[in-house]
């Protein structure tokens, strides 16, 4: 499932007196890095089954795939405990 992006309160600082960033703000561009790359196509080269780990819903591409076996999407969150698992080409 997608992490969703929680907003940054506009009423409160984003950093503290000694210019640190507060826990609020650091947990902020923690969740968009992860958000950001939830959205990323991961690239590779050969199929990602058993290879690449990745939530469901994440799409790899092939970049020197044949035709017909180019683009995956992660279906399955892990089969038999195992997170390479459960892509499907599309």
């Amino acid at each position: 499932m997608a992490t969703s992006l929680t907003q940054l309160s506009t009423d409160a600082p984003i950093v503290d007196d000694l210019l640190i960033q507060t826990a609020q703000t650091r947990l902020f561009f923690a969740n968009l890095l992860q958000v950001l790359s939830e959205q990323t196509i991961l690239t590779g080269i050969g199929s990602p089954e058993g290879v690449v780990s990745a939530i469901v819903a994440q799409e790899y591409m092939d970049t020197i795939g044949v035709a017909g076996a180019i683009k995956y999407i992660k279906r399955d969150a892990d089969i038999l405990g195992d997170k390479t698992k459960g892509w499907v080409l599309v």
